[in-house]
């Protein structure tokens, strides 16, 4: 039966990768990159580093696809069915790379930017086009180190403080519903909108404890950019870096922690 590797590929860094990752690149004959147009060409050429690195044999095939569009433009109950859209033109080009392009026996794999199980939909796709029954394959999945991660190592900061919960959400939600109640700690990914300028009017939001942001742009990479500060202060370099970061590149991934003071609260800090 056909083998499917799910390799999570850190942040941007070749060093990133684990040794389970090196082992199941090693086991791969097939690489399935699949690209978002020109505009994300270095994309492809840093996963092509990484195969030149720890596969310097060359005994293997790179077959490129071209990602679907998403309709970005969906807002509100419009937005899941979007996405499901979305994922089911990708399922039809997994089915078909999967194949077309492995033998009965072949193993093929997927390089996935940061961990595949943290706001990736590669799991989801190849569950669908199993659920379709077509090309039959068993798959596995490697963790790798998300930008999460990356960024709260950049920054030398840990995510959580004592006895206090963080959460990992979207700038779609954070735009549309605030700052989560009862959390002082608010990773933000998949941020177009940039949402935490929202907050920046008086540095805080809303009940008078001060916001901290800690952002990263292309982390891993020697594209890096690292910002933090008092949010009133930080947001508008953001917004500037971030502008000319984009126009230069043709895209941007970003992502960012928000913190909130919690020296008046009377929670546990972070000793």
């Amino acid at each position: 039966m056909r083998k499917i590797h799910v390799i999570g590929i850190g942040a941007g860094d070749p060093e990133q990768l684990t040794l389970q990752a090196v082992r199941a690149m090693r086991d791969t004959e097939v690489f399935f990159l699949v690209g978002k147009g020109e505009e994300k060409d270095d994309l492809v050429a840093l996963r092509r580093g990484m195969l030149a690195a720890h596969r310097p044999d060359g005994a293997y095939r790179v077959v490129e696809a071209r990602d679907p569009e998403r309709d970005r433009g969906a807002e509100g109950a419009r937005y899941p069915g979007a996405v499901d859209a979305w994922r089911a033109r990708r399922a039809e080009i997994f089915a078909r790379l999967i194949g077309d392009e492995l033998g009965p026996d072949g193993t093929g794999a997927f390089l996935v930017w940061g961990d595949p199980a943290l706001y990736d939909s590669t799991i989801a796709v190849l569950e669908e086009v199993l659920g379709r029954g077509g090309a039959a394959f068993d798959y596995d999945v490697v963790p790798g180190v998300s930008s999460v991660s990356s960024l709260a190592a950049r920054h030398r900061i840990g995510l959580n403080r004592v006895a206090r919960p963080f959460q990992v959400t979207t700038g779609r939600r954070l735009a549309d519903e605030g700052f989560p109640e009862g959390v002082d700690d608010v990773v933000v990914m998949l941020d177009a909108r940039q949402a935490f300028l929202r907050f920046v009017d008086d540095g805080n939001d809303g009940d008078g404890l001060g916001l901290h942001i800690y952002w990263g742009a292309y982390l891993g990479t020697p594209d890096e950019i690292l910002v933090s500060g008092p949010l009133s202060e930080a947001a508008p370099r953001i917004q500037r870096l971030r502008a000319e970061a984009r126009a230069r590149k043709g895209w941007i991934m970003d992502t960012y922690l928000l913190r909130r003071s919690i020296a008046d609260t009377g929670a546990p800090g972070d000793g």
